[in-house]
């Protein structure tokens, strides 16, 4: 089928109790095995081109393998932009035949958050694709520290941006290797209480399997994004390969050995998120 918005399928999610994979790529093989589980499940799923990723493929090549994929997969598919910092960046991937934009001003004054975050939303929603935007601070492990998302300037930035999704604050941080912790769940309520926009929680990797699958079910988080974890199981996979046959050189050969455990590592988190 067609790639769809992200909206087309938050939506549902949110009226439905369940959340949806917004699993990170880095390239044709990941992407590959995210949409073969997403079939495997029988659910939708969201490919992410985040920074690491556009460094290495520029986003019109990013934007035809999604809809190559899209095009010949059975489940809904959303090709996403993560962590878009520019409006010219935005717009190259609209162009590009993304459908959501996902722009990070996070790390700017409410004010400016709110009006730069606008002006992506409005050009999305003018092009007929989906925009999601980000309040509070979500920080990286090992590196910046997280803002904790304000309620009352959640439910501001959600109706002054008109945006299909809002990345809030709550405890989650980027590239966590491990599950310890886990999220606020008393200001996701309060998140919620406030504004009725669908949430979603960046850094999913770090959060317990248990409260993934439980808050999808009950709140208005509807998107959980997944790098980390997905890039360790390949990782692993893609060295099993190679240590196997110390003698062996092609690329090719090798990084076929990555499909089925990536297409399993997958299905497991799809599997909770959907409930």
């Amino acid at each position: 089928m067609p790639l769809v918005t992200l909206a087309e399928v938050m939506q549902p999610a949110k009226a439905g109790g369940y959340a949806v994979g917004g699993l990170v790529t880095l390239g044709w093989e990941d992407m590959r095995a995210f949409v073969a589980a997403a079939e495997a499940e029988n659910c939708p799923v969201i490919l992410q081109a985040g920074p690491g990723c556009r460094a290495h493929t520029p986003l019109p090549v990013l934007g035809a393998m999604f809809r190559y994929l899209a095009e010949a997969a059975s489940v809904p598919v959303v090709a996403h932009l993560d962590h878009g910092y520019t409006f010219e960046e935005c717009r190259e991937a609209l162009d590009s035949g993304f459908t959501s934009l996902m722009f990070d001003g996070s790390r700017k004054p409410l004010a400016e958050n709110i009006a730069e975050t606008k002006v992506i939303a409005d050009m999305a929603h003018a092009a007929g694709i989906s925009c999601e935007g980000e309040i509070g601070f979500v920080g990286y492990a090992d590196g910046e520290s997280s803002a904790g998302t304000d309620p009352e300037e959640a439910a501001r930035f959600a109706a002054e941006t008109g945006v299909d999704a809002m990345a809030i604050s709550v405890g989650n941080v980027h590239l966590q290797q491990d599950k310890e912790g886990g999220l606020d769940e008393d200001r996701i309520a309060a998140i919620q209480a406030m504004t009725d926009v669908p949430l979603v929680i960046h850094g999913g990797s770090g959060v317990p399997v248990e409260q993934r699958g439980r808050l999808a079910r009950t709140t208005n988080i509807c998107k959980f994004n997944i790098g980390t974890e997905l890039r360790m199981a390949f990782g692993a996979a893609m060295r099993a390969a190679v240590n196997a046959d110390k003698d062996r050189f092609d690329r090719v050969s090798i990084l076929k050995e990555t499909h089925d455990p990536m297409v399993k590592a997958t299905r497991g988190v799809l599997a909770v998120l959907k409930g």
